[in-house]
């Protein structure tokens, strides 16, 4: 079982709750990445869930597993509404850097490789445009079932009770006035290709290099422990090993360079072929005159 899915089964799932990412991160001040086992040492990880039960709520959970357990203790938590920014950092380059702002809290963290993060910001954006988006709709379905109980209201009654009925119109006009769409997320200084609509193959990418990355770690912490000496051919296998995940992570790196300035052409020629179509509408409608 990975670290992802032990998280899910130990601190997620019994509280009715659905994990959709988590990634390792340490604090921007702190140098490296500290091995667990070690008393006193910890991992912590950021993760993003959501409720089963609706109203659906969007979390953002501080996970921690503490050297010489292997267990993880659950610690801060903020809902979606409390996350102001997110803050990739650099948008021209993937990088393990970002930042989370909340209302009351600005958290800087560096994530255990650039496509940790990248993974994790590419979620955590649908899950908000999700989340925000059935917000939208449920308060558009409140409205129109006010106005639907207000004409059927008024289809049977009559008379004097006219005026109530013209004194609760009034009062849904100013609701809904006086009602403020709710915050959302903003995210800065994020890559496009993380927070477009075409990026299925991104995340593939992503995961596959997440992989490798974990697989190199695996391959240097058991190196360390386990010097070559004695054993002749194994430290050439292990270098060859290495030199295998570097080229695929090479591969993989030019895939997904080669696949945003494909989306980037992409949104050219939709931009140019809208830009033809409204010239094509605009003299139509000149010469049907």
């Amino acid at each position: 079982m990975n670290i992802q899915s032990a998280i899910s089964k130990e601190v997620f799932i019994p509280h009715d709750e659905r994990m959709l990412v988590a990634v390792e991160v340490r604090r921007r001040k702190r140098r490296s990445f500290l091995p667990i086992g070690a008393k006193g040492d910890y991992a912590t990880f950021i993760c993003v869930s959501v409720t089963n039960t609706r109203p659906h709520q969007l979390l953002i959970i501080k996970v921690k597993q503490f050297g010489g357990s292997s267990s993880f203790t659950r610690r801060s938590q903020w809902t979606v509404e409390q996350l102001q920014k997110v803050n990739g950092i650099n948008p021209n380059k993937d990088s393990p850097e970002f930042d989370l702002v909340f209302d009351n809290a600005v958290d800087q963290w560096v994530a255990s490789s650039s496509a940790e993060k990248c993974i994790f910001v590419q979620i955590l954006y649908h899950a908000c445009q999700t989340y925000w988006g059935g917000k939208a709709g449920s308060q558009g379905k409140v409205s129109h079932q006010g106005r639907a109980n207000q004409c059927a209201r008024g289809k049977f009654v009559t008379g004097p009770s006219d005026s109530s009925l013209v004194s609760a119109s009034k009062t849904l006009q100013a609701r809904r006035k006086s009602y403020i769409p709710p915050r959302q997320t903003e995210f800065i200084n994020c890559q496009s290709k993380l927070t477009g609509d075409a990026c299925t193959m991104n995340l593939v990418i992503y995961r596959c290099k997440a992989f490798l990355n974990r697989m190199k770690s695996v391959m240097v912490r058991n190196q360390s422990r386990s010097p070559a000496r004695g054993q002749p051919g194994q430290g050439a296998t292990w270098s060859n090993m290495g030199n295998v995940v570097h080229r695929v992570n090479v591969v993989l790196g030019q895939r997904g360079e080669r696949l945003t300035r494909a989306e980037d052409t992409t949104v050219e020629l939709m931009h140019k072929a809208q830009q033809f179509a409204d010239t094509a509408h605009k003299m139509a409608l000149k010469y049907s005159k």
